[in-house]
């Protein structure tokens, strides 16, 4: 892994919460686009092994719904006593950029590897330019 980019697994997390907006039917548990942004894949990203439909289904599903879980928890609290989020092994998450009206009532803590987070910073400030 060189000095500034994330790691695999969190590209690929961010990768099939986008894919679950593309090949999942709606209702949609969680919508994430943003984290395909941040992770800008290669054109074809979808024909990678680890993008099938069907063999990441049960993956994609496990991942989206842990989100959404916790994500409602943290609306929940956020509207009554909660004024800090702490997101350990943070990857490539974007509650804080798909949020922002929730986001701004909290202190959010994205806790991960130094530069992976560096490079997910700096990708935030460019796509928000």
């Amino acid at each position: 892994m060189s000095a500034l980019q994330p790691d695999n697994p969190a590209v690929r997390v961010a990768l099939w919460r986008a894919l679950h907006l593309q090949v999942d039917a709606p209702p949609h548990v969680i919508e994430d686009e943003i984290g395909l942004r941040l992770a800008a894949p290669a054109e074809g990203w979808q024909q990678r092994p680890d993008m099938d439909p069907q063999a990441t289904r049960l993956f994609r599903a496990s991942i989206v719904a842990r989100a959404r879980f916790i994500e409602d928890l943290v609306l929940e609290h956020a509207g009554r006593d909660a004024r800090q989020y702490v997101l350990l092994g943070a990857g490539l998450d974007t509650f804080a950029q798909r949020k922002p009206e929730i986001a701004s009532r909290l202190r959010i803590f994205e806790v991960d590897q130094t530069e992976p987070q560096a490079w997910k910073r700096q990708r935030t400030r460019l796509w928000r330019s």
